[in-house]
């Protein structure tokens, strides 16, 4: 049995949810998401709160229903406060700027890397080094972090690459000449 699982989730009051079978849908100040859960779980809603149960003893419905419980607390966080992720760029001549719904990066290819942004997320570039991809589902801004990182993931020797702020990259030496 999951401990997590057992745990009722808070509804904050400029939230409002709405169960309709396996499917929740939250809505709040930072926006709206909906998802659809697996049928081996109940999902009840009761004096502000959120109550996520097995429908039966089966394996995966004990597996799901602590994951369940844990996407929909991630749902109501991100409708009320929403996720930030933090990159930074480093190396002479990298660089990054928007360009209405796109991001134009400069990583040091022949040609500039263009990514456009999804719906739901806002990205910000201050200082041409410094990212931030803000939005209210917590897969989506991850997702948007690791694709801007995967362009050019910093590197061991000289530590150039995009970053996400707070990642430590193991640093190796470089050839000696005997």
């Amino acid at each position: 049995m999951s401990r997590i699982g057992k745990q009722p989730v808070p509804v904050p009051a400029n939230v409002k949810v709405a169960i309709e079978g396996t499917t929740v849908s939250a809505e709040g100040p930072k926006g709206k998401i909906s998802k659809t859960f697996a049928p081996v779980i109940t999902i009840t809603q009761a004096e502000g709160q959120i109550v996520v149960a097995p429908a039966d003893e089966s394996r995966f419905a004990r597996a799901m229903f602590g994951t369940a419980r844990s996407i929909i607390a991630g749902m109501v966080q991100g409708v009320s406060q929403g996720f930030v992720k933090d990159l930074e760029i480093q190396g002479v001549g990298f660089r990054a700027t928007l360009k209405g719904k796109q991001l134009d990066l400069a990583l040091g290819y022949s040609h500039p890397i263009v990514m456009d942004i999804p719906e739901g997320i806002t990205v910000t570039v201050a200082d041409q080094t410094k990212v931030k991809v803000e939005g209210a589902d917590k897969q989506l801004v991850g997702a948007v972090t690791a694709e801007i990182r995967s362009y050019y993931p910093p590197e061991p020797y000289k530590g150039k690459g995009v970053r996400i702020v707070g990642e430590r990259v193991r640093r190796k030496e470089g050839k000696t000449v005997a």
